[in-house]
């Protein structure tokens, strides 16, 4: 009950903050240059040139504070050593370059970024395609997107159970061993080998934003006009040609979005990884390697530099996407 106090008086008191912010920021705005007397059109318009300002302050000092300012510190941070005091220079980079750990977890966001993108696409295409032709529709498509709901820690749990694992002969719980022993197999410890087990945890990221594709492409496929897809139809095209040759070049620049939009996440993935191996057996990824030399090693520059790694790589893609997205509304 005390959680549910604190956090129904956050949100009153957020909500209440912000209408005392906007009326008193318009109050004071109004008094310093107040729309009355001699120089009432010339207050009018500096006033109206400041107020917007007002409205996006609030929003501009939390970009500054939670993603300016923390990219600016770690940078500082990754020329330090690991107190963050004594300036290293490049010393932090270049231990990146020698650690067996860093390569592992280079290997391996790029082996995410070649399948789960893909992967993810692939899958919400071919759902939107076929749910848009079922009278059930609506319903399939609820169920595929309702993965989405769910936290990556959550979804985590739940696929622990699906590879869970128990010694030959005992009762197996896990979904995936209790099939392979019922086909007359051994169990396996899934998660524990070394390279598959990758594999294995992208099938859970697939599963997670297979919904999220399905719901911009289907949403792209209906905008697609009527007349081409008749033309086609018309000319002898089957649906198979339809589908690859009118409609997917179409919706191109909004797959395109879709999978850089997949990539900025699998460029930081960390939960999945975190509640599944920790990093072990083969597994570690640069969002997880960077957690371990801040909250485990304690050391800041080490660990700065790898998020330096990280926002190196997110950024010329994000860059990409937003460009891209907007020549998508115009």
């Amino acid at each position: 009950m005390e959680q549910l106090f604190w956090a129904a008086f956050t949100m009153v008191a957020g909500v209440f903050g912000c209408v005392l912010y906007f009326w008193a920021s318009n109050f004071l705005l109004d008094a310093a240059w107040p729309p009355r007397g001699p120089r009432a059109g010339a207050n009018i318009t500096r006033a109206n040139a400041i107020r917007p300002w007002l409205f996006l302050f609030p929003a501009l000092a939390v970009l500054v504070i939670y993603l300016v300012y923390p990219v600016f510190n770690s940078m500082w941070l990754s020329l330090h050593d690991s107190t963050g005091r004594r300036f290293v220079g490049a010393a932090n980079w270049g231990w990146l370059v020698e650690d067996a750990k860093f390569r592992e977890s280079m290997r391996n966001n790029l082996l995410w970024l070649v399948v789960v993108p893909a992967a993810a696409t692939l899958f919400g295409l071919a759902a939107a395609a076929l749910t848009d032709r079922l009278r059930w529709g609506n319903l399939a498509k609820s169920l595929i997107f309702m993965p989405m709901a769910i936290s990556f820690i959550g979804a985590a749990v739940i696929w622990k159970f699906i590879y869970d694992y128990r010694a030959e002969g005992q009762e197996q719980i896990g979904l995936l061993n209790a099939i392979v022993v019922a086909s007359g197999g051994a169990p396996a410890a899934w998660i524990t080998v070394p390279f598959w087990n990758n594999f294995f945890l992208m099938a859970i990221l697939v599963w997670i934003q297979t919904g999220f594709a399905m719901v911009i492409l289907s949403a792209a496929l209906r905008g697609i006009p009527e007349e081409t897809i008749e033309a086609a139809i018309l000319d002898g095209a089957g649906p198979w040609q339809v589908f690859w040759k009118i409609k997917v070049p179409q919706i191109w620049g909004t797959i395109a979005v879709v999978w850089t939009t997949v990539t900025i996440l699998v460029l930081k993935v960390f939960d999945i990884v975190l509640a599944m191996t920790n990093g072990q057996w083969g597994s570690q990824v640069l969002a997880n390697l960077m957690f371990d030399w801040m909250f485990r090693g304690f050391d800041y520059g080490r660990a700065s530099s790898v998020a330096m790694v990280i926002m190196l790589l997110v950024t010329p893609i994000m860059v990409w996407n937003i460009r891209n997205a907007r020549a998508e509304m115009r």
